[in-house]
């Protein structure tokens, strides 16, 4: 079977082809062809870059049309001088990150008029990213027509918070309006439990994990037998940690005291909290974790600041998780920064010492992907697992197809 994986953002877009046999395999495997398209560094122009295990392609389209993006790149898969891949390739089915799946959607489900209906309504709470997966979800109807479409959105994996934790204090007509907590980055959230079960050669519903989604979005999930029951993001991935250049929570007050006293309207209000806060409204120097190190490293104190505030966030999201759970069998870090930077884990394993969890440093300093970095004598397990959301999908793809 081959998979075809669209994960569409709202300036840019990374595609996958995986071939599957008659089981799933327990180790992601590389996919046949990968393709990154980026709109964010010239207005009307896509950036492509076409990746297999023969050949890369980099080449620039002037278009600002996903769909002709996505007709150019299946070019490369089927057909013509364009042609990447060694043969043809019939793609057998299609999935698709979808963001917001609101109240109606626990799981991933195939594409009907019906869905495609309810992605379009979802995108008032969602308006960055719901227009480009529909977007994405459209464009391939129209290249590869009947076949067939599935929606698995990151909302899913936190659908079944208790309603303690899903219902904001506000009026309850709120609740009533669907405005509730929703939770992100579910995709990965759940795979990475999933991994962490297999590593440590446990059932998922013994366990009690906190997974640390850390990139340039951030968040937690607190997950107990398998089972999203608390996380940081909210109704909008705004809520929650410092992020790369979003607020993540602050004093509602302050809104209010810049919707009254400084003439910001809420498109600008969006801006800032959206764009212009997290590490690169703190730093003035990016939203990349990267050069914030490396600043702080040379004794920029903006850059120290920053760092520091973006540790004190995590460690205290991290203790709330904790509290939710009454306890804890692992702590995961996943995503660019989870991933990739040691003083970032560090920081944060070293506020619950009192746990008596203890990082082997070497182990740490490395940053081996889907390894344990814990030591032997730690009280709490600690892994890096590789963000392998694409891969997610098309496991859901397969299993809905298999079914």
């Amino acid at each position: 079977m081959k998979i075809l994986v669209l994960n569409a953002g709202s300036s840019s877009q990374k595609n996958c082809l995986y071939h599957l046999e008659d089981t799933l395999p327990n180790v992601p495997p590389e996919p046949l062809w990968e393709a990154k398209v980026d709109w964010s560094r010239h207005q009307g122009v896509a950036e492509l870059k076409v990746k297999t295990t023969d050949a890369v392609v980099e080449e620039e389209l002037r278009t600002d049309s996903r769909s002709v993006v996505m007709s150019h790149l299946l070019d490369t898969l089927t057909q013509g001088k364009t042609q990447v891949i060694k043969d043809p390739v019939e793609i057998d089915v299609v999935g698709h990150r979808v963001v917001h799946g609101g109240q109606e959607y626990r799981e991933s489900i195939v594409v009907t008029p019906e869905v495609k209906q309810a992605i379009a309504r979802l995108s008032s709470f969602a308006p960055i990213h719901n227009p480009a997966n529909l977007e994405g979800i459209e464009a391939i109807e129209q290249i590869l027509l009947d076949v067939p479409q599935v929606a698995v959105f990151d909302t899913a994996f936190h659908s079944q918070l208790p309603l303690g934790a899903a219902v904001y204090p506000g009026p309850y007509e709120w609740f009533e309006q669907g405005i509730r907590r929703y939770g992100f980055h579910g995709i990965n959230h759940q795979y990475c439990a999933q991994q962490t079960a297999q590593l440590l050669g446990r059932e998922l519903k013994s366990l009690r994990l906190i997974t640390c989604h850390l990139g340039n979005g951030c968040s937690l999930a607190a997950i107990r037998g398998g089972t999203s029951i608390d996380t940081t993001m909210g109704f909008t991935p705004l809520e929650g940690l410092m992020m790369g250049s979003r607020s993540g929570s602050v004093d509602p007050g302050i809104l209010i005291h810049l919707l009254r006293h400084q003439g910001i309207d809420a498109d600008k209000l969006d801006e800032i909290l959206n764009r212009a806060s997290g590490l690169k409204g703190i730093s003035g120097i990016s939203n990349d974790m990267r050069q914030i190190v490396s600043a702080k490293a040379e004794g920029n104190s903006r850059a120290q600041l920053a760092f520091d505030i973006y540790i004190h966030s995590l460690r205290s999201h991290i203790g709330a998780m904790l509290a939710t759970l009454g306890g804890l069998d692992a702590l995961v870090f996943t995503g660019g920064v989870g991933e990739n930077q040691p003083p970032v884990r560090a920081a944060a394993c070293e506020a619950f010492d009192f746990l008596g969890m203890k990082l082997d440093l070497e182990k740490n300093a490395q940053s081996p992907a889907d390894q344990e970095i814990s030591t032997l004598d730690s009280t709490v397990r600690v892994l890096i697992i590789q963000a392998q959301e694409d891969w997610a999908i098309a496991s859901e793809c397969w299993r809905l197809v298999n079914s």
